[in-house]
């Protein structure tokens, strides 16, 4: 038994009950997902499944949920209906194009990010801030709370000028809005009241469970996960085992056409499917102070998505609400993740008739106090304190992930945290001057030398009055960048041209080899002999007015 747990990770217990808890609250958000890109619920449900199992096992960070989550799935609505379009185009019309496309794009998308793992490009999720993070969970928390708000309504399908199907949501009124209302504040209440009493029964599953008997037993009308899904024009739960089914593959014309049709949204949905799962990764890390894999994740993630669409699933990534319902489920080892996927493969095979009686109302309370978990409330508190960059930088990235999208989010937030940073460090630069004995002018530069600074830098200096030798000591300052080397460059062309001798001292090494590949002549500027990067403190005598012995160093 103590083998098993080292290879699984967590509590087994805890994992177990956290992964029925997680597949419960995956289902409405997976088929609500599946209703915006227009393709059956049960094909982003085999993806939900087939991803979360390989992500579970082979994926570096224990604990984290994956499946068809909505970020990936917004980006395919549109290839869907193009793709349909085309089909219709074709000498031999082909119904139901989009989902083709939708396939072979899933693969593609998994197949970017196998690469990026294998490129080692989960590193740079070290690059975002923490005030890129906090604005990214506040945002990713309002669009889950807004999501869930959508679940106080009906769902009726209508058909535009264009002839496309789309859903609209009438808000419920009266008595089944009050029905509802009371039913989520009972789940919130048993969650929230459970671990006051103890903590041997999962509060979330337990919560489930109570508001579903009530409900059955209690005859209260309201509205279930199988008429969420039949609202929808979904036929329910029932499927049967994700297998290869060749069939799927054989009206896609495998050429260039194809490979470009699909190429832009592959991309796009690989970039915010691993920046999303990266993220879900980073905060796990913070929620349970350890480090995950940011490069194997991606692999996982990659390997998920390429057999999801070889079995005819839809795409997905990590998924940060679920992910958040399992750590606070007391989820934390691969086994966690690997029950949600076989416990949702077995709503689908045997259970769905009862799965489909459990009411939305209970997933809506779960989701809520996730919600309530997940959002950052000490950023109000902070945002007096910490810098008006982070600030500023950590609201404009909760607008943007509600708005707009979270990779758009993240990125945004990464290119403003790094233009404050530059600016900030690029009025860092100073020089300090003074005169040797022998006349010679010094100026000991401090702070960073990079494209930033460099117009403060050329500021600092007086080709023209200063005297026939100049030393540029860089013994608190670095060259950062080509755009410091360049004007490093330009500066002693300058003094040269004025007839004046120029020395650099304790460039480092890169910098100097980079120099003496630019010119030769930089063999005769450049000080390499110097040791001691305080010498000119040994050159005052005031500097140190007892012997040297007396000092403790």
């Amino acid at each position: 038994m103590t083998d098993l747990k080292k290879i699984l990770g967590g509590n087994i217990k805890n994992d177990v009950l956290a992964g029925m808890t997680v597949s419960l609250a995956m289902i409405p958000e997976v088929v609500a997902f599946a209703f915006v890109a227009q393709i059956d619920p049960l094909v982003a449900l085999s993806g939900a499944f087939i991803i979360g199992l390989i992500t579970a096992i082979f994926g570096g960070r224990p604990g984290l949920i994956s499946g068809a989550a909505g970020a990936v799935a917004v980006i395919f609505v549109h290839m869907i209906a193009e793709g349909h379009a085309k089909g219709m185009l074709f000498d031999a019309p082909i119904d139901n194009m989009g989902y083709y496309y939708l396939l072979a794009a899933v693969v593609l998308m998994g197949l970017i990010q196998v690469l990026a793992g294998v490129f080692k490009l989960g590193r740079f999720v070290r690059l975002i801030p923490h005030s890129v993070m906090m604005g990214f969970v506040n945002g990713l928390a309002i669009v889950i709370f807004i999501a869930q708000v959508k679940m106080f309504t009906h769902k009726k399908l209508e058909t535009t000028a264009e002839g496309l199907k789309k859903y609209t949501n009438i808000p419920m009124e009266g008595t089944e809005l009050l029905t509802m209302l009371g039913l989520v504040f009972l789940t919130m209440a048993i969650i929230w009241g459970l671990p006051k009493l103890t903590k041997k029964i999962p509060a979330a599953l337990t919560a489930i469970l109570v508001t579903s008997l009530i409900v059955i037993f209690g005859g209260i009308e309201t509205s279930t996960v199988g008429s969420y899904i039949r609202e929808g024009g979904g036929a329910g739960l029932s499927g049967k085992f994700p297998t290869p089914n060749l069939e799927l593959w054989q009206n896609l014309p495998f050429n260039a056409d194809t490979l470009f049709f699909i190429l832009p949204f592959a991309f796009l949905a690989a970039s915010v499917g691993l920046i999303e799962s990266l993220m879900t990764m980073n905060l796990v890390d913070e929620l349970t102070e350890t480090r995950g894999n940011g490069n194997r994740e991606c692999v996982a993630q990659g390997a998920g998505n390429i057999i999801s669409g070889l079995f005819g699933g839809t795409g997905g990534c990590g998924m940060i609400g679920q992910t958040v319902v399992n750590i606070n489920a007391g989820g934390r080892g691969r086994l966690s993740g690997v029950m949600m996927a076989v416990t949702l493969l077995v709503f689908i095979l045997f259970a769905d008739k009862y799965i489909e009686q459990v009411p939305i109302a209970a997933l809506v309370g779960v989701m809520f106090m996730m919600v309530i978990d997940t959002f950052a409330w000490s950023s109000f508190r902070i945002m007096k304190k910490i810098p008006k960059s982070d600030a500023f930088v950590l609201v404009i990235v909760s607008a943007v992930t509600v708005f707009f999208d979270l990779a758009i989010a993240v990125f945004v937030g990464v290119i403003i945290s790094a233009l404050a940073f530059a600016w900030e460090s690029a009025k860092r630069i100073r020089a300090r001057k003074r005169m040797k004995a022998d006349g010679t002018k010094v100026y000991e530069i401090w702070g960073p030398l990079f494209f930033g600074s460099i117009a403060a830098f050329n500021e600092k200096f007086d080709v023209k009055n200063d005297p026939e030798n100049v030393e540029i000591d860089f013994v608190e300052s670095r060259i950062s960048d080509h755009s410091a080397l360049e004007a490093l460059f330009v500066l002693v062309e300058k003094y040269q041209a004025a007839g004046k001798t120029i020395k650099l001292k304790h460039l480092s090494e890169d910098c100097k080899i980079l120099m003496y590949k630019a010119s030769e002549k930089f063999h005769d500027i450049i000080i390499e002999d110097v040791d001691d990067p305080r010498y000119h403190l040994a050159e005052n005598p005031e500097a140190f007015p007892k012997p040297l012995g007396e000092y403790k160093f």
